[in-house]
Parts: C-alpha cells; structure tokens; sequence
C-alpha cells in the first residue's frame, strides 16, 4: 500500500562553500580537504566533490555531505 511521509522537522548545521576552505575543513573535524583548490568533502557513500556556492551539511548522525544551494533552499530554513 502507496502512503504519503512527511520529513521530520531536524535542525542541522550547515555552512555555505565560498572557498572559505579553512572554515569548511574545521567545521567537518577533519571529514574535508582542499585538494589543488577544490573541496572534498568524506561522506558515508566515500568522498564527494563540492562546488562554490554548495552548502556542506551536517546530519543528524554527525555526518557531512555536500548539497546543491537550489535543494537547501528548497528544504531548508533559517533558524532564528
């Protein structure tokens, strides 16, 4: 039987990628890295390539994990 779900509403933490590599790579401890000037960032699926403007997030397990600005903008909201 087809049944509809909503998300659970989480709060995460999450940083904007603006070549801002020292930051990113702090706020992963460790799970990201600048190698030649693009951001890898270690997910549970292996390591993942972020572009500029991609939010890196983390999960409700600690996990990090690059997502696109158009998906957080769709998903996500400030909390104030």
């Amino acid at each position: 039987m087809v049944r509809k779900y909503r998300k659970r509403p989480v709060v995460i933490e999450a940083i904007q990628f603006t070549g801002n590599f020292g930051e990113i790579e702090a706020f992963c401890g460790g799970d990201a890295e600048n190698r030649g000037g693009e951001l890898i960032v270690a997910t549970a699926e292996g390591p993942l390539h972020a572009s500029r403007g991609d939010w890196i997030i983390k999960g409700v397990k600690g996990e990090f994990y690059p997502c696109k600005p158009d998906i957080f903008e769709a998903t996500y909201e400030l909390v104030e």
